[in-house]
């Protein structure tokens, strides 16, 4: 048998769906959205109010804009594997990272942590802290 009976005879037993279907799959995946250009006004009542929600709407990372009363705090947590890095743009406050002293800042600032690392954010200011957080996967070792 020559090699282009071979191939024709080989290409004959794949079903005519599984070709359909790949083809299709091939179209759609191409198709599919991807993270586009955005801007957007750092407008947020209070709290924390999300920028980048990850997923297709990015690569991978998260954004928000954070507003905290005097005294307030965002709470312990950890970003898992994503390092994480803020840009303080109004009042002051403090830091507070497990097991190191607690860092002070006063805007404009900017901090970072490291993946997997518990910490928290304090307002010890007299007026509102405002602040953008950026958290975005980090790269592998």
């Amino acid at each position: 048998m020559s090699w282009i009976a071979m191939k024709r005879a080989s290409f004959s037993r794949i079903p005519w769906f599984c070709l359909l279907f790949f083809s299709l799959g091939f179209t759609l995946v191409s198709q599919a959205p991807g993270p586009k250009p955005l801007a957007r006004p750092l407008d947020c009542p209070g709290g924390d109010c999300p920028l980048l929600r990850g997923v297709p709407q990015t690569a991978g990372m998260r954004s928000g804009f954070v507003r905290l009363k005097p005294g307030a705090t965002v709470g312990w947590h950890t970003t898992g594997q994503n390092e994480e890095s803020l840009v303080i743009l109004h009042g002051q406050g403090e830091a507070l990272i497990d097991g190191r002293e607690k860092q002070s800042f006063e805007a404009p600032a900017f901090l970072y942590i490291p993946p997997n690392t518990r910490h928290n954010v304090s307002n010890s200011g007299k007026d509102m802290l405002e602040y953008v957080y950026v958290v975005a996967p980090a790269a592998k070792r």
